[in-house]
């Protein structure tokens, strides 16, 4: 067993002597194994209720890919809200982060305080969940779009956020240092200087932002957050799958429509 883990020596046809590199690939796949025994043990998997429950599975299936088509007038409505609170909340996230990404970036702003706690706050923004977000929001704006719209804006501020600032921390800053040295203020030189070299960049990001914001917009529902996922939420409690089917085709064709636009004017800006 020992062999296994030593590294081998082969002798060449000139007399040298050569020692092949040791390979871990078997103590990181016993390694392996140990977490995934573990894991298997801590979540309560039961592999006789997956055979025993499997054929469920099948069922629902089969329903989803039988979708009611008679249903699907009663979803174009809420597809549209799901797509405007995701355009709504994605754009005024993307439009505010860029000013914060200013004050985090430490060769824009030089203090180190204000660097900090707006760094800290996009970190801070970027870890809760949004669906926990949405339902805090149903207790201050009640259920609807709006609560959904204010959940999709905060995770957008902070993933847009974070990304520009680190893309501004990157940037050759001759045109901004020689505009300072003209008189011009921070926040001018800043967007006059600056901007234009990220620009490609924030677009891209904030449309990348915006195409998965459309799924998770879909789920929001769940908490009262409104679009699709309350018709989803509604048609799982009743185990109506030909109509959960309806809803994901509508909801695959959007993103699919979507992505192929947002990637068209990804392309452009490359």
């Amino acid at each position: 067993m020992d062999n296994i883990f030593k590294a081998k020596t082969i002798t060449l046809s000139n007399g040298k002597v050569v020692t092949e590199k040791k390979s871990n690939s078997l103590l990181i796949s016993l390694i392996l194994l140990v977490f995934l025994i573990i894991a298997l043990k801590v979540t309560g998997f039961n592999s006789k209720i997956l055979a025993r429950n499997g054929h469920n599975l099948l069922v629902i299936l089969k329903d989803l890919f039988n979708p009611d088509w008679d249903y699907l007038p009663k979803v174009i409505g809420p597809t549209f809200d799901t797509i405007k609170m995701s355009l709504f909340g994605s754009f005024l996230g993307a439009l505010f982060a860029l000013p914060v990404a200013f004050l985090s970036a430490s060769n824009m702003v030089n203090n180190k305080f204000v660097n900090w706690l707006f760094k800290l706050i996009f970190t801070i923004l970027r870890t809760l969940p949004t669906l926990v977000i949405a339902l805090i929001a149903t207790y201050v704006f009640g259920l609807g779009t709006l609560a959904g719209t204010f959940a999709i804006f905060v995770f957008s501020f902070a993933y847009v956020g974070k990304i520009m600032y680190e893309e501004i921390e990157t940037q050759d800053l001759g045109a901004y240092e020689a505009m300072i040295s003209m008189g011009y203020t921070r926040s001018m030189a800043f967007f006059k200087g600056v901007i234009p070299s990220i620009m490609a960049t924030y677009i891209s990001t904030s449309l990348f932002n915006f195409e998965g914001n459309v799924r998770y917009a879909s789920i929001l529902g769940y908490v009262g957050a409104g679009g699709l996922g309350l018709l989803i939420n509604e048609n799982i409690g009743w185990r109506d799958y030909n109509r959960v089917g309806t809803i994901l085709f509508a909801l695959v064709i959007t993103v699919f429509l979507i992505e192929l636009i947002s990637r068209t004017i990804r392309k452009r800006l490359a």
